[in-house]
Order: structure tokens, then sequence, then C-alpha cells
């Protein structure tokens, strides 16, 4: 769950040269799925840093991730593969300061706690490894390209459900989110974004109570908790070309969260003893379109 969050930034960050290599183009392309016309065909940018993130969701140790990822445009439909998280955007963007409508399928590969060897707490060892996940869902979405600095910035909300399938939890993920990005030159792009995260209490009884044999084995109290609203995230990012503009070529990307874990799950032994509600990610990396 923590990768997929610092996972998600990479895909912000490497959709910026979009906008940015827009703002000083002859005939400005506005979207990937146009960016891909104007270069006589599909579009496609690889990335991989190196991300600073909490053992587990919760967590106040902390370790070096490598952090990989694919996004592009084939055939107008706009895509990201981002280590454990992969979507697609169905609909086409619109050329042009207009609206953008978005839906399309997410899925992710959830690790929460099935390595103990990666986690430093003896504590939360002791509570004993968890099944990976896999969650499968949708999202929709509107977004608006020129609405505050230039034609090309953007603004754009959605949200997404996902539904464990191999029964690790059993139970939902709801997430809206909120972002915004603009072109500083055609170098350079930032991103604003935020969101939050509400779970059912299969989810939150799967990583965040403790149960009596586990309170023993570990000397955490027992709890057991209800769904509600997990967290909330801010973040910011940003991405600078290094060889000529950010329509082509490499391009260094970097940028970080912060989440605070709320209500039952921030209440968890888990995190309020042996971690804590206040959770900082980072990545920085190198991508490259062509």
């Amino acid at each position: 769950m923590i990768a997929k969050n610092l996972l998600g930034l990479v895909a912000l960050a490497a959709m910026l040269p979009v906008a940015a290599a827009a703002q000083d183009a002859a005939t400005p392309p506005a979207s990937a799925a146009e960016l891909a016309e104007e270069m006589g065909g599909d579009t496609v940018t690889i990335g991989l840093g190196v991300g600073y993130m909490p053992d587990y969701e919760g967590s106040d140790d902390y370790q070096f991730t490598p952090v990989p990822g694919v996004i592009g445009s084939v055939g107008g439909v706009n895509f990201q593969v981002l280590g454990n998280r992969a979507s697609a955007d169905l609909i086409p963007n619109q050329p042009g300061p207009t609206w953008d409508f978005q839906a399309g399928p997410i899925g992710v590969v959830n690790f929460m706690r099935s390595n103990r060897s990666g986690i430093d707490d003896p504590r939360v060892r002791a509570l004993g490894d968890l099944d990976t996940a896999i969650e499968l869902g949708g999202y929709v979405g509107i977004g608006k390209t020129g609405v505050i600095t230039s034609p090309y910035d953007k603004l754009s909300v959605s949200v997404s459900y996902r539904h464990d399938v191999t029964n690790t939890h059993g139970s939902g993920i709801w997430q809206p989110t909120i972002n915004y990005f603009t072109p500083l030159s055609t170098k350079a792009a930032v991103a604003l974004f935020g969101s939050a995260e509400r779970v059912e209490t299969k989810y939150l009884r799967t990583y965040f109570d403790v149960s009596p044999t586990q309170s023993v084995a570990s000397g955490l109290p027992t709890y057991n908790g209800r769904g509600g609203w997990k967290s909330w995230t801010v973040g910011a990012m940003g991405t600078y070309s290094l060889t000529g503009n950010l329509l082509k070529g490499f391009k260094l990307i970097g940028g970080g969260t912060y989440r605070k874990l709320i209500n039952d799950v921030g209440d968890s032994p888990i995190v309020r003893d042996a971690g804590t509600r206040n959770q900082w990610l980072g990545v920085l990396g190198l991508a490259y379109t062509f």
C-alpha cells in the first residue's frame, strides 16, 4: 500500500512532459493522445527511481526501495504500469483547453506486511506474514485544461474503487483524488495533489487488528477496529528535462507526500504503539520519453 502511493507519484510526474512541452510549441499538443499523433505514433515514458518509505503503512522505520514505471499512450488509450499498480484511461482526451472525461480499470498488488524480513520492529514481525492481495476495480473522473496559469495547466478530480479478489482482506477501498499540474517552461513542470482513502471493516481487521494470540506473541495490546476513513494524503511532484525539452529524452523526477493515518487505523497499536500516524514518502529518479 505504501509503495502503491509512491508509484502513483512517479506516474504523475511522467505525465507532466505532455503539458510542459505544449507551452512553447507552434501547434501545442494538449493530451498524450494528440502528442502521440504529432510524433508520428504512440508515446511511452519509462522511468526508474529510488523511494524512501516506511517499512509498512503505519511504521516509523524507513527503507529505500526501487521504483520502476512505464506510462504512455497507445491507440488513444492512456495507461500506466508502475510497480504494483496499473491503470488505464479508456476515454481519449480532446485537444485544446477543454473538459476531459476519464474512466477505466485499476489493478493493485498489495504487499502490505507480506514479508516480515522487511520490517524492523520485532513486535510487528511477531504478528506474522500476510498473503499478498490483488485488488481490482475502476475509476471515473473529470478534468479541465486551461484553468489558472495558462491554457495548458490542468485540474482534475476522480474517485476509484477496488476490491480484493484473492480474499486476503476480502474488502474494498474507495479513493477520491484531486490533482493540479502546470508547466513552468519547456524544461520544467510541477504538480500538487491530495487524496483520501476509505476502507471496509475487513480491511482494517486484516492489517490493523491485534488478536489475543498475536498480542501474546508481540506484546502489543489486543485491538478490534471498524472500517471508515483511513487516511488523507497531500504531496507535490516535479520534473526537469536534461536533454533539451520535456517532449523527448531524459528528465529528472522527484517529489514527496505526507500522509496522516486517522480514526480506527490511527488508533491501532500497530500504528499508535509500534509506529506513527505520520507517514512521509519521497522519490527521486530518472525517466526517458520516446
